[in-house]
């Protein structure tokens, strides 16, 4: 896939590829315009963090692991 960057009719950017664990391939990154920001990496990871303090990691075998500001606790959950 080639590399690009836009805005999508929402008005939230992207870039692809642009997930943290590739430059190439089907990763892509968002930017949206509520201050959250998602990553889906090649590796069927995905990160979600909200923009407030809390974030979801999504690892490749489905186990989520979610963190919330001040917390400093996480969770596991299978698929």
């Amino acid at each position: 896939m080639p590399r690009g960057s836009g805005y999508n009719s929402q008005g939230n950017h992207y870039n692809t590829p642009g997930g943290t664990n590739s430059s190439s391939g089907s990763s892509y990154h968002y930017s949206n315009t509520n201050g959250s920001y998602y990553y889906s990496n090649d590796n069927g990871s995905t990160y979600y963090n909200s923009g407030s303090g809390s974030s979801t990691y999504t690892s490749p075998s489905g186990q989520s692991y979610s963190s919330n500001s001040g917390s400093g606790s996480s969770s596991s959950r299978g698929k």
